[in-house]
């Protein structure tokens, strides 16, 4: 079993900065693909960014150059460093564990382990 506790989400100003933590269970991203997605009010849970075991990341073309997904192998412990907040990056965002290959990576029905989310609100 595969648990993840996401943390350091947050209220923060338009323009700012907020760095998530996803801390995994045991080795869970030496096996797993791990992606952060979100999920704002009345929409579908959306791809943000991944990292596979090669250590390859893969972002959303809407948070290219804005954010990092990275991984510190000594905490078991997945970040994702978000730069330059836009009010309409609002949402609950989720770290989430993958079997999956590359081609369903920002498909959220193919992770199999999902933390319970942390907010993040960004005031414009």
């Amino acid at each position: 079993q595969v648990q993840l506790v996401e943390s350091g989400g947050g209220l923060v100003q338009a323009g700012g900065s907020l760095r998530l933590s996803c801390a995994t269970s045991g080795s869970a991203f030496r096996t797993y693909t791990m992606g952060w997605f979100r999920q704002a009010p009345g929409k579908e849970r959306e791809f943000v960014a991944a990292i596979r075991t090669s250590s390859h990341t893969y972002y959303a073309d809407s948070v290219k150059g804005r954010f990092t997904i990275s991984r510190d192998t000594g905490k078991n412990t997945i970040y994702l460093q978000m730069d330059t907040l836009e009010s309409e990056y609002t949402a609950v965002y989720y770290c989430g564990a993958s079997r999956g290959l590359l081609s369903s990576i920002r498909d959220p029905s193919m992770y199999f382990q999902w933390g319970q989310g942390t907010q993040v609100t960004v005031s414009s």
